[in-house]
C-alpha cells in the first residue's frame, strides 16, 4: 500500500491544455474516486498515474517515490480497464496468472496467489473456463483478480462498470468496495456516474475541464459544495437553482425572485445588498406548506418510484424538482406551495458561481 501525491500536474496534447495544474493527496489505503463529465480529464489523469501518458508539467509520487520517468511495469500498480482486456485464448486461471509468469514467480506460488484471489472473488468454479464462457460480471471479476494477484501498491480503475447492466453495476460496485475494505490497498477509481462516486468513495475528487473543482469526503461535498458546478453535478435529482437578488437590511437578509416571491437567505450565507445571486436547494429539502410563505408552483410531472414521489413543478420559468419520501397524490397543473429548509439551502454568487456560504468547500 502507498500514498499517491499529485503535484501541479499539467498535460498538453499539442496546443490543447487537458490537465490544468492538478494537486491531489491520496492517503495510504484510501479509496479515491475521480468524477466529472466526459472530457474533464479524469481518465487522462489516471493514465498519467499509471505511466501510460507522459506528464507535461508537475510530479507524481507513489509511496513517496517520484515516478515521472518510471515505466508502467515498474510503478507497482495494477489497472482494471473498462473493456476488461482479458486474453480470449487463455483460461481464467491463466489470465490471472499471466503477470506472475512474466515476473518468473515460482509455479507453486502462482497457484497459491491465484487461488486466494479466486476465493475472494468467487471465481474458483470457473478457473478452467475461457472469457467467452463468462458473464460480464464474471469477466470483470477476472480482471480484478488479475490485479489482486500482483499485490500492488495501488489499484487504478478506469470506468470498470460502464459496460454492465444497471443491476449488475450496483452489485459490482458493492463488491469492489467490499474488496477494498478487505485488502485496504490504495485505490483510485474513475467514473462519470456521480451516484457511483458518492457510494464508493471515501475521498471524492470532482473535476471539470482539467481542473479539480473540489476534493473531500463525499457527504462534505454534498452538504458544502464550493460552487454551482459541484452543487449541480453531485446529487440526483440535481440541486435546484433559482436566480434572485440579495436584499440586506437591519432585519436580516432576504432573496427576492423575479416572480416577486421572497425567502429568507440561507442560514450562514453572506453577501451585499443588491448582489445578483443563485438560491440553491436540493429536491429533498423542499416541503409542502399550506400558506403563502414559500414558492407558489404548479405541478408539471409526477414520477412515483415506490420509495418516494418525485415531482417536477414550475416556479415562473424555473423548473423545480422535489422529492417526497411519502407517497403523494398530485394532479398535473395542481397549485402547490413549496418551502425550503433555511438551514439546508445554499447561496451562490451569480457571476462567479462561487458559494456564499460560510465553510463552503472546507473538508
Amino acid at each position: 500500500m502507498a500514498a499517491v501525491q499529485i503535484k501541479g500536474v499539467e498535460k498538453y496534447f499539442g496546443a490543447n491544455h487537458i490537465i490544468r495544474g492538478v494537486d491531489i493527496q491520496i492517503e495510504d489505503g484510501a479509496f479515491a474516486v475521480l468524477v466529472g463529465p466526459s472530457g474533464c480529464g479524469k481518465s487522462t489523469l489516471l493514465r498519467m498515474i499509471a505511466g501510460l501518458e507522459e506528464i507535461t508539467v508537475g510530479e507524481i509520487h507513489i509511496g513517496g517515490k517520484l515516478v515521472n520517468h518510471v515505466s508502467p511495469k515498474d510503478r507497482d500498480i495494477a489497472m482494471v480497464f473498462q473493456n476488461y482486456a482479458l486474453y480470449p485464448h487463455m483460461t481464467v486461471f491463466d489470465n490471472m496468472a499471466f503477470s506472475l509468469k512474466l515476473a518468473k514467480v515460482a509455479a507453486e506460488r502462482i497457484r497459491e496467489r491465484v487461488l486466494k484471489a479466486a476465493e475472494i472473488l468467487s471465481l474458483v468454479p470457473v478457473l478452467d473456463r475461457y472469457p467467452r464462457q463468462l458473464s460480464g460480471g464474471q469477466q470483470q471479476r477476472v480482471a480484478m483478480g488479475r490485479a489482486i494477484v500482483r499485490d500492488p501498491q495501488a489499484f487504478l480503475f478506469d470506468e470498470p462498470l460502464s459496460n454492465l447492466d444497471a443491476k449488475l453495476r450496483v452489485q459490482m460496485r458493492t463488491e469492489i468496495k467490499e474488496l477494498h475494505q478487505r485488502l485496504r490497498t490504495t485505490s483510485i477509481f474513475v467514473t462519470h456516474d456521480q451516484i457511483e462516486a458518492m457510494t464508493m468513495a471515501d475521498q471524492l475528487v470532482v473535476m471539470r475541464d482539467g481542473v479539480v473543482e473540489q476534493c473531500g469526503r463525499p457527504l462534505d461535498i454534498y452538504d458544502r459544495p464550493a460552487n454551482t458546478f459541484v452543487a449541480g453535478f453531485i446529487g440526483s435529482p440535481a440541486m435546484n437553482f433559482i436566480p434572485g437578488v440579495l436584499r440586506v437590511a437591519s432585519g436580516g437578509m432576504q432573496v427576492e425572485f423575479e416572480t416577486g416571491a421572497v425567502l429568507p437567505a440561507p442560514i450562514a450565507a453572506s453577501g451585499v445588498d443588491g448582489q445578483r445571486v443563485i438560491y440553491g436547494v436540493r429536491p429533498e429539502h423542499l416541503h409542502l406548506v399550506d400558506n403563502e410563505q414559500g414558492l407558489a408552483c404548479s405541478v408539471a410531472v409526477i414520477e412515483p418510484t415506490g420509495a418516494a414521489t418525485q415531482v417536477m413543478s414550475k416556479f415562473g420559468p424555473i423548473n423545480l424538482a422535489c422529492v417526497f419520501r411519502e407517497r403523494r397524490d398530485f394532479a398535473v397543473g395542481q397549485k402547490i406551495v413549496l418551502a425550503p429548509e433555511p438551514a439546508r439551502a445554499h447561496l451562490f454568487d451569480e457571476m462567479s458561481g462561487k458559494s456564499l456560504m460560510q465553510n463552503a468547500g472546507v473538508n
